[in-house]
């Protein structure tokens, strides 16, 4: 038995809250039914992580999407062979190398040993195990599929992590250029132009404005470097705690959207993320309006979570789910027809991993030429900042050249 905390509506529409011990969160949803209330959000009810393992997230950061691939897969294989679930949970810790998997682990095997399920012994840790991650176990436990249930996180994590790799592999080149150029910049500033600077004023010449241009910026610059770096500094950090803020991440979530080119793509990046956990959670068997909290969440866009969470609201109250779809105004007209066409047929699971299959061969698509795209724009500024130079530079020694000549 585990414990969870739920939110669901009475008759008249009123919210209520509240935590239930049962075996799973579909017997959680029964017994609210029964009580005349409509489920809208049931999760396991987190037990609270010990200092050791506070202590070791700040010292070793996050486990990596590596390990719990790895992890996903081992658990997978020793399930399908018949090995105990707490002596899976030992092997796994004695042998992974992130020491705060360790250390959770660890507590999940004293958890198991007390009683606890592993849905709920995992629950325990969601700086590690996020909430999708959990109820896919927690239904694997209920039903005797554990190892189904491992199976399709692991290609969940495969496909979460080829994803990330091939967006790094697209953005490194022009990532590279960009730090060049700021590099180029400094140096320019603080050495090149200031040694110019002084040839030009011993002309004793008007200058032309590209040259006065140049000579400003490089003493704005060289005299108040330090200032600019604090500043630098400093509005990074007030940004940081900014995004940190819930209006602040939706605000920047909103915004990162609606970036020229990198929006489009980060926008199908996250749709074929809510498509692959949508059809997963629902053909496991978790309940809809739950499936659509936790893959709302599971995008990692407030912007997108909101609008999903309001959708999982209004289908507890008894819409139709093509049609809260069209309301959210956040899913293309793909996806809504594949609702619309699923609810039709009784397969949204299938009809929404097609969709997922369709967004994840465009975002390969677009990863695959995002550097042709970054391409030409570097180009434009790297010519400007050359053009700049170049007559900022040899339009007076042109000028000096002239007076001598006459």
């Amino acid at each position: 038995m585990a414990l969870y905390h739920y939110r669901a509506r009475n008759s008249r529409g009123q919210l209520n809250e509240g935590k239930l011990e049962a075996a799973s969160p579909q017997a959680v949803a029964d017994n609210l039914l029964s009580a005349g209330l409509i489920p809208v959000e049931i999760k396991l009810a987190k037990a609270k992580a010990s200092s050791a393992i506070h202590w070791q997230q700040f010292v070793h950061g996050r486990v990596k999407l590596e390990a719990l691939l790895i992890l996903c897969r081992q658990f997978s294989s020793l399930t399908r062979a018949g090995i105990p679930i707490l002596h899976i949970v030992e092997g796994l810790r004695d042998t992974t190398e992130q020491k705060l998997l360790k250390a959770a682990l660890n507590e999940v095997a004293s958890a198991l040993n007390q009683g606890q399920t592993l849905a709920n012994a995992l629950g325990a840790h969601p700086h590690i195990f996020n909430s999708l991650f959990i109820s896919l176990v927690d239904v694997g436990e209920s039903t005797g599929q554990l190892e189904q249930a491992f199976n399709q996180l692991s290609h969940y994590y495969q496909l979460e992590l080829d994803t990330r790799r091939r967006v790094k592999a697209a953005t490194r080149y022009p990532m590279f250029v960009i730090i060049a150029m700021v590099i180029a910049l400094v140096i320019l500033n603080i050495y090149v132009i200031p040694a110019f600077s002084g040839i030009f004023a011993g002309l004793g010449a008007d200058l032309p404005w590209t040259t006065r241009f140049l000579i400003s910026s490089s003493e704005f610059f060289s005299h108040y470097i330090l200032h600019i770096l604090v500043l630098l500094l400093l509005a990074g950090f007030l940004l940081w705690r900014y995004v940190h803020t819930p209006k602040g991440q939706l605000r920047w979530h909103t915004l990162v959207l609606r970036i020229p080119i990198l929006g489009p793509l980060i926008n199908r990046i996250l749709l074929a993320r809510f498509c692959r956990s949508f059809a997963m959670m629902l053909s496991a068997g978790v309940p809809i309006v739950r499936v659509l909290t936790l893959a709302g969440t599971a995008t990692g866009n407030a912007y997108l979570t909101r609008a999903i969470l309001n959708m999982g609201e209004e289908l507890a109250s008894g819409s139709s789910l093509s049609r809260v779809a069209s309301d959210s105004g956040v899913f293309t007209p793909l996806i809504l027809q594949m609702f619309k066409v699923g609810e039709e047929t009784g397969r949204v699971d299938h009809m929404v991993m097609e969709a997922g299959r369709f967004y994840e061969e465009e975002v390969d698509y677009d990863i695959t030429n995002l550097t042709a795209k970054i391409e030409p724009i570097l180009i434009v500024v790297i010519a400007a900042m050359v053009l700049v130079l170049a007559l900022g530079i040899f339009t007076p020694m042109w000028d000096m050249l002239d007076l001598i000549q006459q």
